[in-house]
């Protein structure tokens, strides 16, 4: 299996396989990452969007069973976001959501990124893998286009954090581009 690796599994005498996500992989992410988004963690996915975006998955196998993803996302030329992470129920303080993380910042370093972001209700995990809080005006306003779509859009309780990954990288600012230029919000009628 190409760019895949082995992590000993938190469950069984087997290892946990890290490794870029494939097609007949969609119906266990969708299961995965919606039943986060039943209860309001995630935003649901379609069919559709794992289909077009199948290829930002990395995914963690235990005896042939999804039991975690995680996808990086391209935002601009130097940074992405680290979105869609998801650990079943018995693999959550296992190291497998690391182990995902980690995959997903060596995609990034091999991509040439200078930093990967994350909106999240677990900022400690997070804060454990090197990333800080910031405030949300400090990433790249493109990130906010499923914003619009969530249903806590007005009253977003995430917390933003950030990762440089280069260090010469960090006075430069990351976000370039206006935002009424990116996203057109939505018109609210009375």
């Amino acid at each position: 299996m190409k760019n895949a690796f082995l992590l000993p599994s938190p469950r069984t005498a087997t290892a946990l396989a890290i490794r870029k996500a494939v097609m007949p992989d969609i119906h266990d992410l969708l299961d995965l990452i919606n039943g986060y988004a039943a209860s309001g963690i995630m935003l649901p996915r379609t069919e559709f969007e794992m289909s077009e975006n199948i290829r930002d998955f990395t995914v963690a196998f235990d005896e042939g069973r999804l039991v975690g993803c995680g996808a990086l996302h391209f935002y601009t030329p130097t940074s992405a976001e680290v979105r869609s992470l998801a650990v079943i129920e018995d693999y959550k303080h296992t190291g497998a959501g690391r182990a995902i993380v980690k995959a997903l910042e060596q995609e990034a370093l091999d991509a040439g990124l200078e930093s990967i972001f994350a909106f999240t209700y677990v900022q400690e995990f997070f804060r454990k893998l090197g990333f800080v809080e910031v405030e949300r005006g400090e990433l790249p306003l493109k990130a906010w286009r499923d914003c619009l779509r969530c249903p806590k859009f007005h009253c977003c309780d995430e917390i933003a954090m950030l990762k440089m990954l280069r260090e010469e990288a960090h006075p430069r600012p990351l976000q370039t581009e206006p935002f009424h230029e990116l996203v057109q919000l939505p018109t609210v009628h009375h």
